[in-house]
């Protein structure tokens, strides 16, 4: 490692999330009421662009704070605002929080998005948008996706699909193109732009194996197409497919990931592009580790890959007390940093860490 910081929350945690001010936010998903929303201050020197020497301060500190009565699930940002959205279990409605100011250190619930035929629906997949105004895109299954406007409630979309795939991942391409995940491996597209709100399924190989799968994107580089960046897939068998969408009768890439199958189980499968490294990518969700890959030298063989870098640190140094071993519940790459990643386990852990770069590799 270069560097390495923990910090142990009260409960398990499943999400971690940017926000503005480069603050992080994470939430628990335990069962009974009281689980905490926080806002937290990363450690001094992950605020700095540059890499600084010793620093006195190594610690997260709880900025604000806020409890939601349901496990949560999922949690994203609203860009370009003082909002977060959540979801989670029993329905598929979504609960929105608002940031509190500088004078205030409460996140407090402000509204509910309900969804229609929402009641027996698993919980909601989400994702967020300020492009033309704050919107969210969720769903739970694949005709039951649409776009709702965060602060008024309308609703500005509704997709139109004949299957009702339960749906793993979802994505904003822009502002008008949609990207769908199924768990069973299927890519479907959206555009805004039409009044019908077709779903189209992606052209693309059947996956190559059963199992849960979920996907990653990455955003478009400014000027280019969003379709250019490719999409990342992985299965709860460990298969890891690269996906091109404006050429999607082939796979860019198929691997195997070193980890140990999950069966059907995928309750916290993730895998993630480097925002800040081109072809690196991330995944985790199998045990108490995130693996690191470099995606560029693979082809469509579907042998092992081997990881340039495995985090361990939440099987050797998570919060003690626990008999079984902690479940890496998601990870994140930092937005500047290229290789400094935060990861929370099911023991309450939050690392945040980077590694060395191997010799000779960029």
């Amino acid at each position: 490692y270069r560097d390495l910081h923990t910090f142990e929350l009260q409960a398990p945690t499943r999400l971690i999330e940017w926000a503005r001010g480069n603050r992080v936010c994470v939430a628990g998903y335990g069962q009974c009421d009281g689980n905490e929303i926080l806002q937290l201050i990363p450690p001094p020197t992950l605020l700095t662009k540059e890499t600084q020497g010793l620093c006195p301060e190594r610690d997260f500190k709880v900025e604000r704070g806020g409890f939601s009565e349901r496990p949560v699930y999922s949690l994203k940002y609203v860009p370009d605002t003082s909002l977060l959205v959540t979801s989670g279990p029993p329905d598929s409605s979504l609960q929105v929080w608002q940031v509190s100011a500088e004078d205030s250190d409460v996140i407090k619930s402000v509204s509910t998005i309900a969804t229609e035929n929402g009641t027996g629906q698993s919980w909601a997949k989400i994702a967020t948008i300020s492009a033309r105004a704050p919107w969210v895109l969720h769903g739970s299954r694949l005709d039951r996706v649409q776009i709702t406007e965060v602060e008024s409630r309308k609703n500005v979309y509704t997709a139109a699909s004949r299957g009702s795939e339960e749906l793993s991942s979802l994505a904003f391409l822009d502002c008008n193109l949609l990207l769908l995940c199924c768990a069973t491996g299927r890519l479907c597209l959206a555009d805004t732009r039409q009044p019908q709100g077709l779903v189209e399924a992606v052209p693309a190989p059947s996956a190559p194996c059963s199992g849960h799968w979920c996907m990653g994107t990455r955003h478009a580089a400014q000027g280019s197409e969003p379709s250019s960046q490719p999409v990342a897939c992985v299965s709860s068998r460990g298969l890891l497919a690269l996906t091109d969408l404006r050429k999607t009768s082939e796979f860019l890439a198929v691997a195997k990931a070193r980890v140990p199958s999950l069966g059907s189980g995928a309750e916290f499968l993730c895998v993630s592009w480097a925002p800040a490294l081109e072809g690196y990518l991330a995944i985790s969700g199998f045990d108490g580790t995130v693996h690191v890959y470099d995606t560029q030298s693979w082809d469509s063989s579907g042998r092992e890959a081997e990881p340039i870098f495995v985090h361990k640190g939440h099987i050797f140094g998570g919060a003690g007390g626990s008999r079984d071993p902690p479940l890496v519940t998601v990870h994140t790459w930092h937005l500047e940093k290229p290789r400094t990643l935060l990861s929370a386990a099911s023991d309450g852990s939050l690392h945040v860490w980077d590694w060395v770069q191997p010799c000779g590799k960029c």
